[in-house]
């Protein structure tokens, strides 16, 4: 006897909570808003505008379905099962620090707040909960994931982007190289390496595209290929800059041995969650064999 589908609802602690956990109460927290000049009602508000949303969606899930919740902060902690349908109510971020948890599970993004979300992810109301849920055949976006494998097993996966670089904004060194550069390697000292998708290409990665005035064409969401830069490289007569920028095609790979006494790597500004390598160790990075599957 198959089990019943269980949603898996995924939000996070809302800035007004955090700020009544961290002052003691809602008077002392909008004493301290109005000492800086803000109005904690703002707060406030899209804090209710969150838990209307998360009572709207669970409402409409099917009663002879199970259901989980998951903080933010406890995805690492949290085991999906295959047959997860998993619901994300709050800001495009969330979907992307979701994802490198699941294997394959159905994704829903909830929008709580169009008004400041701009929904690249959290693509659907409340409201559509129900109608998405129970759809034989949602339509699906296949969105390209990437990963960094460590020589020690390892391994990272994010749906925007995998940063490479020293913890504390210090410099990094590391000799960078690329599949089909002969095994050619250029020893470098920068501020990190970039290594994004096409989802990432709407954040972080396109605001260093924008920056450098780069020609190269940013992939689209569902392309199996992957744009890089280095932040910063600095020649000097021991490093080179002749490699900061190029695609990665789901054939190729970015490879990255540490030439310093420790450098990490986060997916998706997880910090948190990061791979910790140390000197002379080495780290590939490519496209990912795994997809997010975004409803659409």
């Amino acid at each position: 006897m198959s089990l019943a589908p269980r949603v898996v609802l995924v939000h996070r602690t809302t800035e007004y909570e955090e700020l009544v956990a961290h002052h003691g109460t809602h008077g002392q927290a909008a004493f301290f808003l109005s000492s800086r000049g803000r109005d904690i009602e703002e707060v406030a508000e899209r804090h209710r505008r969150t838990r209307r949303a998360l009572a709207e969606v669970t409402s409409a899930i099917p009663l002879t379905w199970r259901q989980s919740r998951v903080e933010r902060a406890d995805l690492d902690r949290f085991l999906f099962a295959p047959e997860d349908v998993v619901v994300v109510v709050g800001q495009d971020g969330l979907v992307a620090n979701t994802a490198k948890y699941l294997s394959g599970q159905p994704v829903v993004g909830i929008n709580p707040d169009p008004a400041r979300n701009p929904g690249v992810l959290v693509r659907h109301s409340p409201g559509n909960t129900a109608k998405l849920l129970t759809s034989r055949t949602p339509p699906v976006d296949e969105l390209t994931m990437v990963e960094a494998v460590a020589d020690d097993t390892q391994r990272l996966v994010a749906l925007n982007e995998i940063y490479l670089g020293a913890p504390g904004h210090q410099t990094a060194r590391y000799r960078l190289g690329l599949d089909d550069h002969g095994g050619a390697a250029e020893a470098q000292a920068s501020s990190g390496v970039l290594v994004g998708t096409g989802t990432g290409a709407t954040g972080w990665l396109r605001s260093v595209w924008q920056e450098r005035g780069s020609a190269l064409p940013l992939p689209r969401p569902t392309e199996d290929r992957l744009v890089w830069f280095v932040r910063e490289a600095w020649p000097s007569p021991a490093t080179g800059t002749s490699l900061v920028a190029g695609e990665l095609p789901a054939a190729t790979a970015l490879h990255l041995t540490v030439e310093s006494e420790r450098l990490i790597a986060f997916g998706d500004g997880m910090e948190s969650d990061a791979l910790e390598l140390t000197w002379g160790q080495s780290v590939r990075v490519g496209v990912c064999g795994e997809r997010l599957r975004l409803v659409g």
